[in-house]
């Protein structure tokens, strides 16, 4: 029995690492990127990477996509119009075979996620819709949570492969929009602790607390979280900010929470207020640097005001 190949789509900051992973484990990945810098990175670490989507599709058993916004997922699957260029008129569901597993890891609405399944179930593809959470430094060491919806079978012929490019696999239900309402609920908690740690640290600066310091005693109390420890200790003490998860794309993400929010007829009552102030900082200037540069936003704005 010959070894399946893999394909992956999106060769960024959180798909390439995913798919050299995937190469870890022995599997033959072929690789595709619209960015040629990103196939070539993806070439010089042993990968496959190949000039077009057609390539990779057509060539693939499974198929892995990780993709920056809905758009680019409804016209990489082919249920949203297609762009101009080489791959205009290329998707999975032209071009991928009967049989074929995709797996979606990127963060969209459960609706795209339900419209994509659909449009594959006609030409028998199986279909997950399997957002990550970790960030690029667990995409790299293979640790992500990767949260699944869609039908058991798909799934257990996809775990092997999960298994390659994360630690903590839930399957959450049938309906393949499920992983989408538990990867947005996360990044909803994101955007509160991201917005929480900038202003919180603001303010213990402000009164001349030594911030290293403070974060040693938090991190032993009731105000320690995950994300704060990452915002501070990779970015905000370093004072750099080259991202690994844009304030843009968090933005996006929280836009997809309140679209979730509204299509169920529920109140999130602070959901506008926070939304402004990521609106503000991404006009300002701050949508692509790293999230954790709100707090640089923050102080900014003590300034300005």
């Amino acid at each position: 029995m010959t070894e399946p190949v893999v394909g992956f789509i999106g060769l960024g900051k959180m798909g390439q690492p995913m798919a050299l992973n995937l190469m870890q484990k022995g599997y033959t990945v072929l690789g595709y990127d619209v960015v040629p810098a990103a196939r070539e990175a993806f070439r010089t670490k042993g990968g496959e990477a190949r000039g077009s989507m057609v390539e990779v599709i057509g060539s693939s058993d499974v198929l892995f996509t990780s993709l920056p916004s809905p758009k680019e997922v409804r016209e990489v699957y082919g249920t949203g119009e297609a762009s101009d260029g080489a791959s205009a008129g290329v998707s999975v569901a032209t071009h991928g075979k009967a049989g074929l597993i995709a797996i979606d890891t990127s963060t969209v609405s459960p609706e795209v996620n339900q419209e994509v399944a659909e449009a594959l179930s006609k030409r028998d593809i199986g279909y997950l819709g399997a957002p990550v959470s970790g960030g690029v430094e667990r995409a790299v060491d293979a640790t992500l949570t990767v949260m699944v919806g869609g039908e058991k079978t798909t799934y257990a012929r996809a775990l092997p492969f999960l298994q390659a490019i994360g630690e903590n696999i839930f399957h959450i239900g049938e309906h393949p929009g499920m992983g989408s309402v538990v990867k947005l609920t996360n990044n909803y908690f994101i955007g509160y602790y991201t917005l929480a740690v900038a202003e919180a640290l603001t303010l213990a600066g402000s009164v001349g607390m030594d911030l290293s310091q403070l974060f040693e005693i938090l991190k032993v109390s009731y105000g320690q979280s995950r994300i704060y420890e990452r915002n501070f200790k990779l970015f905000i003490e370093k004072d750099q900010y080259e991202p690994g998860f844009t304030t843009k794309l968090l933005l996006k993400d929280l836009n997809l929470a309140r679209d979730m929010a509204r299509e169920k007829g529920t109140t999130l009552p602070m959901m506008d207020t926070l939304l402004a102030m990521y609106e503000k900082a991404v006009q300002k200037g701050y949508g692509d640097l790293d999230m954790a540069a709100m707090y640089r936003f923050v102080q900014d704005q003590q300034k300005n005001d």
